[in-house]
């Protein structure tokens, strides 16, 4: 190991004999790890085209008494889980093996995927399934009285992501594979994930998620894969010594396409440290240094997404992003120089997508790879780098489009530092032309405006000289003395070197706080659009809004370099297999299962929405559904729900611009209306169960405010025997992968109702289309192309328009035209008819008071039109049969929205990857 790891460290530092014991012992835990393990032979079987096996029966009943220590009639639902695991990891392994031993054999060009997240969820199902190898599993399991279904419920989710950014990615490897395209993703291995959701006293708290705890078997350690990640430290005659450094160890989670030989892969990395324990501090009495080391790289991969509101946090934060970042680039440049000799060709073999802003850093660290590591000069670096890095922007919200203050990257990074203020030089001097020609342009129209201007007041004053002429010399004078003074009034010329200087700065990758005056902060996205040949929004709108209002003065120079690439979700996980039953329906009409391939067929859907026979088979299912989320409701909360009301689901990440406030003060005014209504108008109403889910951030204020709100509401109207089953409120902790599968195939009605042109895309409106629920939402993200294929008229559209944004906001705090059920449900909340009105009351004056807040996401402006939309969803409820067509016209839709044709895009048009599959290369 110390031989591979010396060839492909970053720095060359001398090892201590600690550190080489250390590595030794690397050397002896790989060989006692669970993959190296020796077992019995195993029968040949040379079945699904892989290295011989053993029959799946034969090999869970293996795995159950060598790896897991059952029996048989100790088959515990733990253990069986796991034995079933390991069986189908064995598999795995082998179409692994063979992918990548092939792709080596005819290296093509692979797609790297940086991404801070990879929500996978559950691997079992998914696997099984994309291996073809559901029935016989479902035959194996019999024989312990199991099903998969149930047996798959042992697997935690895999805490590696939280919200739509990690889902993504995770479908789009899965999209990947299936379409057989060289590829891998790159991200951290948390030990912890972002947290565990709970709820306390009707408030959120935030509980490590020990995911890791019973063992991984989707991943394979590689203790052979190493490498050094520097920080801190100094630049000594122009090369950097850091002053702390880890070692970035590889972790592989193999990804099965589906129903093809090809595995791709998820490489994930853990933070070790050089010397993990310090022996001699600690026979010292200095237990804390004694540790030091390891407590220091242990919190690199503890948690996605640290707090950053301190300094403390904003470094670790960083360091994060540039460890898995640096960790995959070395990664990478070592398995190219295995086959190449000169990196001048590294573009026509690998592509870096950088999800967003978080691996941003790859820009500046693989130039300091390629200068300092590899001897290229700056300009051949750039040229290779500005050919290998591509960006995706996923959001206009100020918090993501990340800016990192200038003191603590150069702190953390000094070359990393260096260098940038290098690459923004370079941009500024490549464009002082261009915009030196526009101020010349803009001046030029400026002067001739000014001078129009100053003629006609020159003929003014020379008609005032005139007239004051003729009243006499006291007159004459006063008027010679107002010309002069306005004369001496007139704007003298614009300096035009000031105004170059001045505009250059908004096109800088370093700009002063405009908060902070004299903090310089580093605009990540801007050195991701300066660094990357290929730039792309995540939905139409999104993508025109990047173009006019984030990135207007990159679009001037490079138009060419933005792109749209609208998201999508993989049908696999999203329909065939979260909801089989609608799946098995969905088959039968068809008469074929391509569709889970080629969602385009779904199309064919659309005439059995005017079949009444099979309007009632669609609607089994769904109640089929709800009653799986009912009993998930009762386990969870203790709430027992009806399951022929209304289901009304909002789950996703909890944030003021996705609007669960405005959905939760609609439910306050439904509650009061409900509580006003006789008997007999109560008999009419229609009822509704309420789902809330989604995490907030730990230091997000506010966020947490609302959930708290939507608990309070929860724990109100729930107990209130008045109402019943009219209205129940309820909000599932710990949202995740599973729990989305569960809740998506049992909604009716989906909420995705965003500020328009806050939202870049959104993927669970994907998920909850193509499950056949109807949605309520504004013009925003991929809502407009889910009404473009759906048709307007089945989409339940409120809210104002994106262009009208910028206007409402400036004058909101003269707005006086508040809906009285808006006022009269948040007086109910500061009365404190839920409980806690002084710990609402702030999140109650955000959005009433301006003197206090700003109502940034216009609730107040939307709520109108938002109730209108809730009667018009109340009104269409109550005709089932037309209700039932519209949900199958969604699915029938939406076959667009598979991430198998985002990828295929991708590929086609920025990657320049192309499929390899079996003897094959074909392009497409």
């Amino acid at each position: 190991m110390q031989q591979a790891l010396s060839a492909r460290a970053t720095y060359a530092r001398p090892t201590s004999s600690r550190t080489a014991r250390r590595q030794r012992a690397g050397r002896s835990l790989k060989v006692r790890s669970m993959l190296d393990i020796s077992f019995p032979p195993k029968e040949e079987d040379t079945s699904n085209g892989v290295a011989p096996k053993l029959g799946v029966e034969a090999s869970i009943e293996h795995e159950l008494k060598y790896r897991v220590s059952a029996n048989n009639t100790d088959a515990r639902p733990v253990k069986l889980y796991q034995s079933v695991a390991w069986s189908v990891h064995d598999r795995l392994v082998d179409a692994f093996d063979q992918t990548q031993a092939y792709w080596k054999e005819k290296d093509p060009k692979h797609i790297y995927y940086l991404s801070a997240e990879f929500l996978m969820g559950r691997t079992l199902t998914n696997a099984v399934n994309n291996l073809d190898l559901g029935g016989e599993y479902a035959e194996a399991l019999k024989k312990y009285g199991a099903d998969l279904e149930t047996v798959a419920t042992g697997e935690l989710d895999a805490a590696l992501g939280n919200g739509g950014l990690g889902r993504l990615a995770a479908c789009f490897l899965d999209s990947m594979a299936s379409l057989d395209l060289p590829g891998w993703g790159y991200g951290i291995r948390y030990r912890y994930g972002m947290f565990k959701q709970g709820v306390k006293d009707g408030l959120q708290v935030e509980l490590p998620d020990y995911w890791l705890d019973n063992g991984n078997p989707w991943e394979i350690r590689r203790p052979e894969t190493q490498f050094k990640v520097g920080f801190y430290g100094s630049l000594e005659d122009g090369k950097w010594v850091p002053g702390e450094e880890v070692i970035a160890e590889a972790y592989d989670v193999p990804i099965p396409g589906y129903k093809t030989k090809t595995c791709g892969n998820l490489r994930l990395w853990d933070a070790l440290a050089p010397e993990e324990f310090d022996l001699e501090a600690f026979n010292a009495g200095d237990y804390s240094k004694a540790v030091e080391q390891k407590r220091r790289a242990d919190g690199i991969t503890a948690v996605l997404y640290p707090n950053d509101a301190t300094e403390e946090g904003k470094e670790l934060r960083l360091k994060q992003q540039f460890f898995f970042v640096s960790a995959s680039l070395q990664d990478t440049i070592a398995r190219y120089l295995e086959q190449h000799k000169d990196l001048a060709g590294l573009p026509d073999k690998a592509c870096f997508q950088m999800n967003d802003t978080h691996p941003t850093i790859a820009v500046a660290e693989l130039m300091r790879l390629l200068i300092d590591e590899h001897g290229l000069s700056y300009d051949d670096a750039w040229a290779i780098t500005t050919k290998c890095v591509a960006y995706t922007n996923h959001t206009v919200m100020p918090e993501a489009l990340e800016k990192w203050p200038v003191r603590v990257l150069a702190k953390l990074l000094p070359r990393h530092m260096q260098l940038i203020e290098q690459i923004n030089s370079n941009w500024l001097d490549s464009i002082t032309g261009h915009v030196t020609a526009k101020v010349e342009a803009e001046l030029a129209a400026s002067d001739a405006e000014k001078q129009k201007k100053a003629d006609a007041a020159a003929e003014e004053r020379k008609a005032a000289l005139v007239a004051a002429e003729a009243k006499g010399e006291e007159a004459l004078a006063a008027a010679k003395k107002m010309v002069s003074e306005e004369e001496a009034a007139e704007e003298k010329p614009a300096d035009k070197a000031t105004l170059v200087e001045e505009k250059l700065k908004t096109y800088s990758i370093i700009q002063e706080n405009q908060w902070t005056k004299g903090e310089m902060l580093v605009n990540m996205a801007y050195l991701a659009v300066v660094g990357s040949f290929a730039v792309n929004g995540v939905a139409a709108i999104h993508s025109e809004i990047i173009k006019t209002d984030i990135f207007p003065h990159f679009v001037e120079i490079f138009p060419e370099r933005f792109q749209n690439k609208t998201n999508g979700v993989t049908l696999r996980r999203w329909l065939a297999y979260c909801n089989p039953e609608l799946s098995a329906l969905i088959t039968e009409a068809l008469g074929t299962d391509e569709w889970v391939r080629d969602a385009t067929l779904l199309a064919k859907l659309k005439p059995f929405a005017e079949d009444a026979a099979f309007r009632a088979r669609w609607r089994e299912v769904k109640q089929q559904k709800k009653k799986a989320l009912a009993e998930r409701i009762r386990e969870q909360t203790g709430y027992q729900v009806s399951t022929e009301p209304m289901y009304d689901i909002h789950v996703k990440r909890i944030h003021e611009y996705k609007r669960q406030y405005m959905n939760a003060i609609s439910l306050i005014h439904r509650y009061k209306v409900l509580k006003e209504m006789t008997p007999e108008q109560r008999a009419k109403a229609v009822p509704r169960v309420v789902v809330f889910g989604g995490k907030a951030a730990s230091a997000y204020y506010m966020a947490k405010k609302i959930v708290a709100l939507i608990l309070s509401i929860g724990e109100t109207v729930n107990n209130d025997p008045e109402i019943g089953d009219l209205l129940k409120v309820v909000f599932l902790p710990n949202y995740n992968v599973s729990e989305a599968e569960l809740i998506i195939p049992a909604a009716e009605i989906s909420q995705h109702i965003s500020t328009a042109g806050t939202e870049a895309s959104g993927t669970s409106n994907m998920k909850f289309a193509l499950n056949g629920a109807l949605i309520i939402g504004t013009l925003d993200g991929a809502n407009i192309e889910i009404g473009e294929n759906t048709g307007f008229e089945n989409l339940f559209i409120f809210g104002v328009k994106a262009d009208e944004i910028n206007k409402l906001r400036e004058d909101r705090k003269n707005f006086s035209d508040y809906d009285p059920r808006y006022t009269a449900a948040l007086q109910m909340v500061s009365s404190g008819v839920f409980g806690r009105p002084e710990y609402f009351e702030d999140l109650v004056a955000s959005i009433t008071d301006m003197n206090r807040g700003n109502d940034w996401f216009l609730l107040a402006n939307d709520f109108a039109s938002y109730m209108d939309a809730q009667d018009a969803i109340d009104e269409l409820y109550r005709d089932q049969e037309e209700w039932t067509r519209r949900s199958i016209i969604y699915t029938a839709s939406n076959g667009f929205f598979s991430s198998d044709r985002t990828i295929d895009q991708y590929a086609r048009e920025i990657w320049n990857v192309w499929r390899l599959e079996g003897s094959d290369y074909q392009r497409h």
